[in-house]
Order: structure tokens, then sequence, then C-alpha cells
């Protein structure tokens, strides 16, 4: 799917939510990586930030020093931004690739990479844009994901060009010249409601699972994204 499905309505009639019902869960994940590592940024940017739910549960918890802006390429997704209005949260209709470099402590791109054409260039750019980046991308490549047709699945319902492992993603960062800081898996196929019969199901054999091997579990079972601070 080409960027032009984020600007002519087509991304907003398959999602019209815009995933703000998990906006209040990635929040938390990216609170917890900064309370671990003692980070308190005087500026997060978020590239790609849709409704604007992540960065309004952001606020609620940071200090007021804090200030947050989001960019969204998205005309509908950025009205939606527009009717939340909140202190200390700016929004901008626009390609923050194509705005001047500012100074950043923390640049977020929440379930973004995966949908960028070009995903390496999109992390060779965007590498010199913030001082701390922090990635949340899906990891799709499973057995079973692929036993099941998931990526061709996630392909077609959610605009996913690029389909990753932990492994695979490092990769990536590292020839772009990350340093990874931090990373974790988050279990959202776990933690957020499930969307059909079968995910309800697949839910306590990736719990078990991830117990005895997190790597074993994320490869075998899926349901699991990452998330990793780099600079």
């Amino acid at each position: 799917m080409a960027t032009s499905i984020y600007i002519d309505g087509r991304y907003e009639k398959l999602h019209p939510s815009w995933h703000a019902e998990d906006s209040h869960w990635k929040a938390q994940k990216v609170l917890a990586m900064l309370r671990k590592n003692q980070l308190e940024p005087g500026i997060i940017c978020e590239v790609g930030c849709g409704a604007g739910g992540i960065l309004l549960a952001l606020r609620a918890n940071l200090s007021h020093k804090c200030n947050l802006v989001g960019y969204e390429i998205s005309p509908q997704a950025y009205l939606r931004c527009m009717d939340r209005p909140y202190d200390g949260v700016h929004f901008v209709l626009g390609d923050f690739l194509e705005e001047p470099v500012r100074d950043i402590d923390l640049l977020l791109c929440m379930d973004v990479v995966e949908h960028v054409a070009d995903y390496l260039g999109f992390l060779r750019k965007v590498r010199a844009r913030g001082r701390l980046k922090m990635f949340h991308v899906p990891l799709d490549l499973s057995s079973q994901s692929i036993l099941r047709k998931v990526p061709e699945a996630v392909r077609r319902s959610a605009g996913h060009l690029h389909y990753f492992t932990r492994a695979l993603f490092f990769d990536a960062l590292q020839e772009n010249g990350y340093r990874v800081v931090d990373w974790t898996y988050t279990p959202a196929a776990i933690d957020l409601p499930a969307r059909s019969l079968a995910m309800a199901f697949a839910k306590w054999p990736r719990k078990l699972l991830f117990k005895l091997s997190p790597e074993l579990a994320t490869r075998m079972l899926g349901g699991y994204s990452l998330l990793v601070l780099a600079e």
C-alpha cells in the first residue's frame, strides 16, 4: 500500500478509530521504558501520531516542563487530533522528515516503521533528528503467523509493508548506525482485548511459552511486539 492510503481516507475506512483504543497501553509501555532508564525528556516528538492518543496519555503522566509534538500526514487523523486539544501538546499536519531539524530529546515511532515503503531510508533519516529514539514494531513473523498467512492479512488490512523478528529489526538498526540502549517485548495479544476467538484461545499458550522462553514464544506463536530505545 502506498502512502496515499493514509491521505485519501482509505485507511480511516479500514480503521475508523485510528487504533485509539490501544493508545493508553502503548503510552504505559513508553513511560515504563523512560522510568527504567531514568529519563526525563524535555521535548518528545512522535512521528505518525495518528489521532494523538499516545501523546495525550503521556501528557497526563509527565512533567508539565515536557513539551510534546505530534506529526501526522493523514488529514483525517489530524482532524481527530485537533478535536482533542490539550495544554503542552502540539500537533502538526505534515511529513516530519520534511521539517527543519529540531532539538528533540526523544523521538517516538510507535507502529510506524512497518508502514514506510523505504523503511531503511526512514531509519537513516530519523537517526539524526533526536538524541534518543523509541521504536515499537509488531513482530509479524512467527511460525504460526506464516502458517495462518498473517503477513498477507496485515498487508491488506493494516498496510504493513515489512515484517520483522527481533533479530531482523536489530540488524536494520545496526546497519543504520544505531546503538540499542534498552529493549523489551510487549504482549499486545495478551494484554489487549482479543479481536477474534482464535486470538482469545491463543493467549494462554503464548503466555506460558513466553515464561519458558521469550525468544521461542515470539518466533513460534507470535502475538508480541518489540519496544526499542536506541541512540
